[in-house]
């Protein structure tokens, strides 16, 4: 089972790299941002030690004005899928977990997702902002507790069986729908699923290879739409792929919890400034 998912993962990053190719040349795009092959490169290296790249870069992308707010979530899921599906065949591969869990939570994140993606490629632009930055408050509050030390620590368990398995399965629908809007999974799932005895070492394959699945899988979706920038979407995915590479196999682990409180405190501005947005009242010229 373990080979035909990363079997299938490798289909859906060739599938899915070839839309982003052929959703470039009929948007007649060309070049790639330079900015956010940097942008990939940083968030993706911190994404595969544990800190997750939704949130550093939609920070980056509303403070740096490279992309519409509009264009978020469409920006984070086809950018950052082919580094994610990257990390997923590391930790598929390395880390020991039930199968029956890893496939279970798959499924029901790439589900979720499918069922989100085309209610956010329609979502009123003040609404989407709005949930952006009650996201942005969410991750914000997941890194600031992980730093206290007050999220659960975990178990040492390699699987969940009856109402733990239901459970966790049924979150995960619910993240893969999220993750359309922008919100992240790696905080949640990791979270929850070490509040169910879950061994932390065991979630990483399960968050990696949901989101490398759902990613793409919605991706589609998002890059056929016109509230997408091809071109920081290519930086993002040419920068990730290698620093994924990079910290899996050579850094492996660094002390985050200073770059955690630097990302606390970038994102919470990020989200007061969505969330001002959101709730601005637009003059009736401009409305109409």
């Amino acid at each position: 089972m373990v080979t035909v998912l990363l079997g299938g993962l490798v289909v859906i990053a060739v599938a899915f790299a070839a839309a982003m190719w052929r959703a470039r040349a009929r948007a007649g795009t060309r070049g790639i941002s330079l900015e956010g092959i940097g942008l990939g490169a940083v968030t993706n290296f911190f994404d595969t030690l544990g800190i997750g790249s939704f949130a550093p870069t939609t920070a980056y992308l509303k403070l740096r004005r490279m992309v519409p707010d509009s264009f978020i979530p469409a920006v984070l899921n086809a950018g950052h899928a082919l580094p994610t599906v990257t990390q997923a065949l590391v930790f598929i591969a390395l880390v020991d977990v039930s199968t029956k869990l890893l496939v279970g939570c798959i499924v029901a994140a790439v589900v979720g997702a499918l069922a989100g993606a085309p209610l956010v490629v329609r979502m009123p632009l003040k609404l989407l902002q709005a949930i952006v930055g009650v996201a942005l408050l969410v991750a914000a509050a997941l890194f600031a507790l992980g730093n206290l030390e007050l999220l659960p620590s975990g178990g040492t368990a390699r699987d969940l069986s009856g109402g733990l398995f239901v459970a966790a399965v049924a979150v995960h629908f619910v993240l893969g729908a999220l993750m359309t809007a922008g919100i992240g999974l790696y905080g949640p799932s990791l979270a929850f699923l070490s509040l169910l005895g879950l061994d932390p070492k065991a979630v990483f394959p399960i968050m990696m290879g949901a989101c490398a699945f759902l990613m793409p899988a919605s991706g589609f979706k998002f890059v056929a739409s016109d509230r997408i920038d091809h071109r920081v979407v290519a930086g993002l995915a040419l920068g990730g792929i290698p620093a994924v590479l990079l910290a899996a196999y050579v850094v492996k682990e660094l002390p985050l919890t200073t770059l955690r409180w630097l990302v606390v405190a970038v994102v919470l501005y990020t989200a007061v400034v969505m969330l001002r947005a959101a709730t601005r009242r637009e003059p009736a010229a401009a409305t109409a």
